[in-house]
């Protein structure tokens, strides 16, 4: 069993930035990779963001590429999503999932990930 908790969302203007983290508990966790999606009303979960267990292998969806950075700190259980240059259209529910499946291919895909937090509110107004 592997719980997340998401937090860090929050109402910020477009062009500005927010730091999302999940913190961690349950299984070793610097064992599986982490990744981070999104869902906006009326749409389905996309893929942000995921990085590999250690931290030096990334992925990320072409819209956020060059303003999102994943990250992560395995001595306090914790994965990051710094998110610069912020756009109306990122708003949406933010979830932080895991993947324990010990591939060592980062998934794009929902059904890849096993766990799942609650989800963390971003609104970015124009």
């Amino acid at each position: 069993q592997v719980q997340l908790v998401e937090s860090g969302g929050g109402l910020v203007q477009a062009g500005g930035s927010l730091r999302l983290s999940c913190a961690a508990s349950g299984r070793p966790f610097n064992m599986y990779a982490m990744g981070w999606f999104r869902q906006a009303p009326g749409k389905d979960r996309e893929f942000v963001a995921a990085v590999s267990w250690n931290g030096v292998n990334k992925k990320y969806v072409d819209s956020v590429k060059g303003r999102f950075t994943i990250s992560r700190e395995n001595a306090k259980n914790t994965v990051y999503l710094q998110m610069n240059s912020l756009k109306p259209e990122d708003t949406a529910a933010y979830y932080c999932a895991a993947d324990l499946s010990a591939s060592p291919i980062l998934h794009g895909v929902a059904n890849r990930y096993d766990y799942w937090g609650q989800g963390t509110q971003v609104t970015v107004s124009s």
